[in-house]
């Protein structure tokens, strides 16, 4: 279930003196509006903090609508993008305010994080623990969050910058393979004799059973994809030699 926006800022600072407003401001425009699902949350947020640039409201709303963005998972780079691209149509001095506002927000938030904690807030799945029982097959630190463990095994699976899996296949009688679904970051898939794709959150790359292959980071950027288990027959993982480095950074570059 989707989270729920709850708002009582009306009745807390204008209850007694304006209730009507306070009505609409905390159970219409936040209790209905923004509880509307036919667009996201972070999508909304990003369309507020436009909408409140766009007529010049720099105030302690539009704060409050950043941190909103923020929390929602907006990252440092998308606040960015999204302000410089408005400034074209909104105004230049308009995109200075927010940018000097933005600011304060993202690196107070950021500024005591590590660098896999900036990574986390910025994607909606969780990395999970460090994937240790697979550790021998990956060269870097990958880590490994189940989604789904019945029906169809689902696990969000995160490289750090460089981290990459050994070739591998995967076996089943029937049936079988996997499906690799970006989340977050930059990383590269591989097949064999062929050169590797790159991906980015929204690249979905299908692999057969049989097909001998490796997936992980870019090298200057974290990664994470959903693994979606494609139910076979007598399915199995079969680990084979690691990539090497140049065999890595050769894969890499080539794109």
């Amino acid at each position: 279930m989707s989270e729920k926006i709850v708002q009582t800022a009306g009745r807390d600072g204008l209850g007694d003196f304006a209730p009507d407003f306070a009505h609409f401001n905390d159970d219409v425009l936040f209790g209905e509006n923004w509880n509307n699902g036919d667009i996201s949350l972070k999508t909304r947020c990003i369309v507020t903090v436009v909408a409140l640039m766009a007529s010049g409201v720099t105030d302690s709303s539009l704060t409050y609508h950043l941190q909103n963005a923020k929390a929602h998972g907006v990252t440092r780079a998308e606040i960015a993008a999204v302000i410089t691209h408005a400034a074209f149509y909104a105004g230049w001095p308009k995109a200075w305010a927010v940018f000097n506002m933005a600011k304060g927000v993202w690196n107070e938030a950021e500024a005591g994080n590590t660098e896999k904690e900036r990574y986390q807030s910025g994607i909606f799945f969780p990395i999970g623990e460090p994937n240790d029982a697979f550790a021998k097959y990956f060269i870097g630190q990958s880590y490994l969050a189940p989604v789904s463990d019945s029906q169809v095994g689902i696990f969000n699976v995160t490289f750090e910058p460089g981290c990459r899996n050994n070739w591998h296949i995967h076996r089943a009688e029937s049936g079988g393979g996997q499906i690799l679904i970006c989340v977050g970051g930059r990383g590269f898939y591989q097949e064999w004799g062929k050169a590797a794709v790159e991906m980015r959150p929204g690249s979905c790359v299908n692999i057969p059973a049989g097909v001998k292959h490796w997936h992980g980071a870019a090298p200057d950027s974290w990664f994470s994809h959903l693994a979606v288990e494609v139910p076979g027959e007598s399915s199995g993982s079969e680990w084979l030699e690691p990539v090497g480095d140049a065999e890595y950074m050769a894969a890499c570059s080539a794109k």
